[in-house]
């Protein structure tokens, strides 16, 4: 049996392509990247090769492209810290690990990081979106909150503890960028501090 799926003007619409939708994904993270968040859809069609029309049948609205773009950037860099993990491990080698595999995404991802931080902060992000947000960071705040239990932190909210270690990734993030010749060496001293502040 056939469905027919109709478009917004009451007409077929065409079968949907998962290589447009990831097309028109990455084409909204370069635009939004260089342009900020009051980018046109269609430049980002033109940027996606796809038809302005296109677009729409992948995304009804904008917010609603923008919504999904906030989700897959943050499963990707969820999926980035946390792959290799070791399960195992204690407090200091997880957040070792993933404090990496942090920096790692965040400079080799520039466009994508420069998007999600533009989308964490707007207006058009729903709290269904940052309900749905806050559960792909789950494993990734768990282990944040095991590396700070016998440390000075330990008694601050969570959420701040988070907000802390989020700002010293972008600053090591930023500085990693403008000296790349001294990348690892900057990367193992900003975790020291890190874990002289929560360990």
């Amino acid at each position: 049996m056939y469905i027919l799926m109709l478009d917004r003007n009451g007409e077929v619409a065409r079968p949907r392509s998962e290589d447009k939708r990831n097309a028109i994904l990455a084409a909204a993270t370069r635009v939004i990247a260089a342009e900020g968040l009051g980018a046109r859809t269609a430049s980002i069609a033109k940027q996606a090769g796809v038809a302005s029309g296109t677009l729409f049948t992948y995304f009804t609205t904008k917010s609603e492209l923008l919504n999904e773009l906030y989700l897959e950037l943050k499963t990707e860099m969820a999926a980035g810290a946390l792959a290799g993990l070791s399960p195992g491990a204690d407090a200091r080698a997880q957040m070792a690990h993933l404090w990496s595999r942090w920096l790692t995404w965040g400079v080799e991802a520039p466009e994508k990081r420069r998007a999600l931080a533009q989308l964490v902060v707007s207006e058009e992000i729903t709290e269904a979106s940052r309900r749905k947000g806050h559960e792909i960071m789950a494993s990734m705040a768990r282990i944040m909150d095991r590396s700070r239990e016998s440390g000075p932190m330990k008694e601050a909210p969570l959420d701040l503890v988070v907000a802390m270690m989020s700002a010293m990734a972008e600053t090591a993030i930023d500085y990693v960028l403008q000296n790349p010749g001294r990348a690892e060496e900057s990367r193992q001293h900003a975790f020291d501090a890190l874990w002289r502040m929560v360990g």
